[in-house]
């Protein structure tokens, strides 16, 4: 447990990690410290703010909204990489969570991930993490598919580490919401396990040295951009691949088609001469392949059955037999007769 950072002493150790900080107007009298207590604090949560473009994010994480009002957020971290400072003190952040992944994060007694939680914000059991933990709300849609910039990233982690070299904490002091409240699932995109061990690299470093890993492990949702922006390349018609992509892919319908008799009954028209299907679409190409392969493998099987079934000396004979019959038809001609 500790005590809370000064105003002064928080935005000191951002500017020592390296970080690029911007202070609103008013953040250091800025909280919540009068509708309940603020510490002693044990970690850092992390966050996404579900804005998108045209967002006033910073304005929103200082002022809060209709239904929660501000401030959000210890500071929030834009896709740019700066690190706004929005309060100082109590925000209305982390709300209710589980009191067994407070106590791992107090005695950093986890491995890579803290205890399962089984709490939220007004179920019986939960504890106030407003009152224990730093918050950085983190600009992102929260939807899975809109990207962590990389400049992003490394602000998330440094600020987080500036906090924690501050108190003397490890990198298990840091966790996401969603493994604060069973009810989140912030910051989406973002592997906790993955921020953690970079964490940890930046505060065995010297303050400032950390910049973050060339090869930083891609994420589940970063391959699959990956794939999108390829295959949507591929495509030439832009956008992320949906599922109306993969309806114009397989449903084109410009592959020749197999000529009669093979599956194709229908490629002329009554005549027998007019042209009338002579290109299939891809799916339809497949599962046509398909049930080709199917029919011969049937076909094979009953094959092996009839050849099983044959009796090798009687199949002999018959052979023996059937040679015997056809010379004893052939006649041959001596060519000095003629």
């Amino acid at each position: 447990m500790a005590s809370p950072l000064t105003a002064s002493r928080l935005l000191q150790a951002l500017r020592d990690e390296g970080v690029r900080v911007a202070e609103v107007d008013g953040w250091r009298d800025h909280n919540r410290n009068h509708v309940g207590r603020w510490g002693p604090v044990n970690g850092v949560m992390l966050h996404h703010t579900v804005t998108g473009p045209g967002t006033d994010v910073v304005g929103l994480i200082y002022r809060g909204h209709s239904a929660l009002p501000g401030p959000l957020a210890t500071g929030c971290i834009t896709k740019d990489g700066v690190v706004h400072l929005t309060a100082n003190g109590r925000a209305n952040h982390a709300g209710g969570g589980d009191g067994d992944v407070l106590n791992a994060v107090v005695g950093e007694s986890y491995g890579d991930r803290p205890p399962a939680t089984h709490e939220h914000d007004g179920s019986d059991g939960a504890v106030d993490g407003n009152a224990r933990f730093y918050g950085w709300e983190c600009e992102n849609r929260g939807d899975g598919r809109d990207p962590w910039p990389r400049v992003q990233y490394v602000a998330m982690v440094k600020a987080t580490a500036a906090v924690c070299r501050a108190h003397g904490w490890g990198h298990r002091s840091a966790i996401g919401h969603l493994e604060w409240s069973d009810w989140k699932v912030d910051p989406r995109g973002i592997d906790m396990t993955d921020f953690r061990r970079d964490l940890a690299a930046c505060l065995a470093l010297p303050a400032a040295q950390w910049e973050g890993d060339d090869d930083m492990a891609l994420t589940d949702d970063d391959v699959r951009k990956v794939a999108d922006a390829v295959v949507a390349k591929l495509l030439a018609g832009g956008g992320v691949l949906e599922n109306s992509d993969l309806d114009r892919v397989w449903g084109r319908d410009v592959i020749p088609a197999a000529r009669p008799p093979f599956h194709n009954d229908d490629y002329f028209e009554a005549d027998g001469k007019t042209v009338k299907n002579p290109t299939w679409t891809a799916k339809y190409t497949q599962q046509t392949q398909i049930e080709g392969i199917r029919e011969t493998l049937t076909r094979v099987k009953e094959l092996q059955a009839v050849l099983a079934a044959l009796d090798p000396a009687a199949l002999e004979a018959a052979l023996v037999a059937r040679i015997n019959g056809l010379t004893a038809t052939v006649t041959v001609t001596d060519p000095q007769e003629n």
